[in-house]
C-alpha cells in the first residue's frame, strides 16, 4: 500500500511540476511551487480517503472540499488592475491542477496525465489562437461602446437641437440611451444637451458625421464627444 501511495503522489507531483513549469515561465502569480503544491495537496486529501476505507462516497466528498479549497486560492490571485480583471487564467490553471491531483489521488492515472496535457495545450496552443482571434480588425468583433455627445447651445434654441439630435439619429440610423438638458455654469443664456449612444465602434464614423453636422447649426458655441471602453454585447 505504501508504493501504491508513493505512486499516486509521484504521478500528481510530476502532473503539478508539468502545469507549472508553463506558468512559471510567463511569470505568472501562482507558479511551479504553488500548482505543484495544489495537485499534489489534492492527492493526499484524496489518499486520505482511501487509506481509511471511506469507500467512494467519502473520496467524492473529500474532492468536492478539495474543490472548495482550491476556490479560495485562485480568489487570491485574479486581480482588478485599471477596470480589467487578470490572472483569471492563472485561476482556472491552479483549477485543474487541483482535479489532476485528485484523478492522481483516486489511481486514475490515465485521465489525470490527459488532464495535463488538456491544461499545457489551452495555455500554449490556445494561447496563439486567442491572439490571434483579438488581432482581427474590430469590426468583426461582438463588441458595444457608450459614447457620449455634449453640444452647447442658446437657451432659446434648446428644443430646435434637441429636435435635430433626434432627427439625425433616426436618419443614420442610431439610437440613444438617454437624452438630457442642463445649464451651462457661469454661462448664462447657454444650455449643455446631452446624449448617451451605445454603438458598435465601427460605427463610429456615424456619430463623428452627425456631431459635425450639428456643430454648423449657428446657435452651438460647442460639439464634443467621448467614448468609454468597449464591451461584449449581452447574449
Amino acid at each position: 500500500m505504501t508504493i501504491e501511495f508513493v505512486l499516486r503522489l509521484f504521478a500528481a507531483f510530476s502532473c503539478g511540476v508539468a502545469i507549472g513549469l508553463e506558468r512559471q515561465m510567463r511569470q505568472r502569480n501562482a507558479g511551479l511551487r504553488t500548482i505543484t503544491l495544489v495537485a499534489s495537496g489534492a492527492c493526499l486529501f484524496v489518499t486520505l480517503g482511501v487509506l481509511t476505507g471511506n469507500g467512494t462516497a467519502g473520496i467524492t466528498q473529500i474532492a468536492a472540499y478539495v474543490v472548495s479549497g482550491v476556490g479560495f486560492l485562485g480568489g487570491g490571485v485574479i486581480m482588478r488592475d485599471k477596470g480589467s480583471i487578470q490572472g483569471i487564467n492563472t485561476a482556472a490553471t491552479l483549477w485543474c491542477s487541483a482535479a489532476v491531483g485528485v484523478l492522481c489521488g483516486a489511481g486514475h492515472y490515465g485521465p489525470a496525465l490527459a488532464g495535463t496535457a488538456v491544461v499545457l495545450l489551452t495555455n500554449t496552443v490556445l494561447r496563439e489562437v486567442s491572439r490571434m482571434i483579438n488581432s482581427t480588425p474590430v469590426s468583426n468583433a461582438d463588441l458595444v461602446r457608450e459614447y457620449v455627445l455634449t453640444i452647447v447651445c442658446r437657451e432659446a434654441d434648446e428644443i430646435h437641437i434637441r429636435t435635430a439630435v433626434s432627427n439625425s439619429m433616426y436618419s443614420t440610423p442610431l439610437s440613444f440611451q438617454s437624452l438630457t438638458s442642463e445649464d451651462v455654469d457661469d454661462d448664462t443664456g447657454r444650455i449643455r444637451v446631452t446624449a448617451t449612444l451605445k454603438l458598435h465602434p465601427k460605427d463610429q464614423p456615424k456619430l463623428e458625421q452627425m456631431a459635425s453636422r450639428i456643430s454648423m447649426e449657428k446657435s452651438v458655441s460647442s460639439v464634443s464627444w467621448t467614448a468609454k471602453e468597449a464591451e461584449p454585447t449581452p447574449e
